[in-house]
């Protein structure tokens, strides 16, 4: 019992000072520091572009097309964030790119839908951080993979 009674008369305590310290005039705390600057994805050739996925090249040279491209998107926006579809799942990324041509794609927060069977969705989640550089070309998008792990090729999506 005394060491329940002295528990209690310590918590009591802690309360009572806790409200007069409340009570008492504070300073301002400093100013908390600017958030840091969206990622250096402000390479403009990609910031609000979007694309829809035509083959997959492995490293081997044999190429894969999805069956319908529009299951498989990339819209990379201007506030270095990437939004995609990769066929039956969305999910939502970072993007930079800190010189001309390099491509770092942050991890790929992806929702686990269980895709049809042919589905090319397993490949392309695998190889999302694999992605390091990337090319326009004859108004295609290029994903290179690290150690020439081979290639994404997308097109614009279409408008209207």
């Amino acid at each position: 019992m005394i060491a329940r009674t002295s528990w209690m008369t310590f918590l009591a305590g802690t309360l009572v000072a806790g409200v007069m310290l409340g009570g008492c005039e504070r300073t301002a705390a400093p100013p908390a520091p600017a958030p840091a600057a969206a990622s250096p994805a402000a390479n403009a050739s990609l910031a609000g572009t979007s694309w829809q996925l035509v083959k997959v090249t492995g490293s081997d040279g044999k190429s894969v097309e999805p069956d319908d491209p529009t299951k498989y998107t990339l819209s990379f926006e201007p506030d270095g964030g990437v939004v995609a579809r990769i066929d039956c799942n969305r999910g939502h990324a970072t993007w930079k790119s800190e010189a001309p041509n390099q491509l770092a794609l942050g991890p790929l927060a992806l929702t686990r839908m269980m895709c049809p069977e042919g589905s090319m969705h397993d490949r392309v989640a695998a190889d999302w951080g694999a992605v390091r550089s990337y090319a326009i070309r004859d108004k295609h998008l290029v994903l290179s993979l690290i150690a020439d792990g081979g290639t994404y090729e997308y097109e614009p999506v279409p408008t209207g």
